[in-house]
């Protein structure tokens, strides 16, 4: 029975990879691409599962990507800053612990990467909102249908699986994809 549940679940990540839009990660590049060679910041951040994705993610940014003859990615997981977190979420509202951060840290042109699994987080939406508003670029990482991500951002990859942890699986694909290319490119 166990070597049944792990086929099965290898065949379900296994399809959601093959079925991954394409288009939608060469969006991502060229915007990620574009950030590193301008000297713009890209904001991570996302909850949960998806907050470790956003700490993984920006240390591959950061790290991962240097190349001697080019300028570095700058990369912030909102989700890392615990004081400023729960010091936000204490005064302010758990839906706004992204928002207040944007506002402060961000700049129109710098890039907001949005992760949420089910595409409905409130503060992730909230937070793309106010990307919006202060003339940030918009992506998002989700699965299932997309949720009010999907339609919020800019360029979307969703993930095509219902089930949270295939995509939560390939939210990290997706990051190690983006960033050997970053590096290699």
């Amino acid at each position: 029975m166990d070597a049944q549940i792990i086929d099965d679940y290898l065949a379900q990540v296994t399809r959601a990879i093959e079925m991954l839009p394409r288009q939608d990660l060469l969006k991502v590049i060229e915007i990620l691409r574009s950030a590193r060679m301008e000297g713009r910041t890209v904001f991570v951040f996302g909850n949960g599962g998806s907050a470790a994705t956003a700490s993984h993610m920006v240390c591959d940014f950061s790290k991962n990507t240097r190349q001697p003859e080019k300028p570095r990615l700058k990369s912030i997981a909102l989700n890392d800053n615990m004081p400023s977190l729960s010091a936000y979420a204490n005064d302010e509202g758990y839906e706004r612990v992204f928002v207040e951060q944007l506002i402060t840290l961000a700049n129109p042109g710098d890039v907001a990467l949005a992760i949420s699994g089910s595409g409905n987080s409130p503060n992730v939406l909230l937070a793309v909102e106010a990307a919006r508003q202060i003339g940030m670029e918009t992506v998002g990482l989700t699965g299932f249908e997309g949720g009010k991500l999907k339609d919020l951002v800019e360029t979307c990859v969703l993930v095509p699986s219902d089930n949270i942890a295939c995509v939560e699986d390939l939210h990290m694909v997706i990051d190690h994809v983006l960033t050997t290319i970053l590096y290699q490119t």
